[in-house]
């Protein structure tokens, strides 16, 4: 067991049976008082931000997951198959641990796993990605970047919005958190 002086940003603590990632912590010392730690955990499955606040010395249960990074090759209909690139080894990841992360990967794309006790908890894309538009409406002559946007599918077959001036073919950057369309690629 560990103690309130081994927090630290992205340590995973093992608390009721759930994983929590510490998204931020702060040292307290009042004038009057104990001291004490406040932190800020995320739930490392469901996303949920928590604020818990332990006294300074208290006893923690820090779990070790291991971030590697993997190469996705394809997905069986169940599952996303990913390859070590260290070893070589396959790893299949259930859908629903890859959650909207589907929407922005392609074949041969390098994402980090986290496992804890050699399973899959979450997958950590790239802060963009480049995608080719395979479907849009034509644009017109005189469309503007400012003159608003209109629906476009990118060859993963999700649809984002991008402006109106773009057509099938174009290579976009789309950010993995929002979906939000960042630009074009030439």
């Amino acid at each position: 067991m560990a103690s309130t002086a081994d927090i630290k940003n992205g340590v995973v603590l093992s608390i009721d049976g759930q994983l929590w990632s510490v998204v931020e912590f702060q040292h307290v010392k009042p004038g009057k008082g104990g001291a004490f730690v406040r932190t800020k955990l995320k739930n490392v499955i469901s996303g949920k931000v928590v604020d818990r606040t332990y006294n300074a010395g208290a006893k923690i249960d820090i779990q070790n997951v291991d971030r590697r990074d993997y190469t996705y090759l394809y997905n069986d209909g169940e599952s996303f198959v990913f390859m070590d690139m260290a070893d070589y080894d396959q790893i299949n990841v259930p859908a629903a641990t890859v959650g909207d992360a589907a929407n922005f990967m392609l074949e041969n794309q390098q994402v980090t796993i986290a496992l804890h006790d050699g399973l899959p908890l979450y997958l950590d894309l790239p802060a963009s990605v480049v995608l080719e538009i395979t479907y849009t409406e034509p644009g017109l002559q005189g469309d503007r970047s400012s003159a608003g946007t209109k629906a476009a599918t990118v060859e993963t077959g999700y649809e984002i919005q991008v402006p109106l001036f773009l057509e099938t073919g174009t290579k976009v950057k789309v950010d993995t958190r929002t979906g939000d369309y960042l630009g074009r690629v030439n």
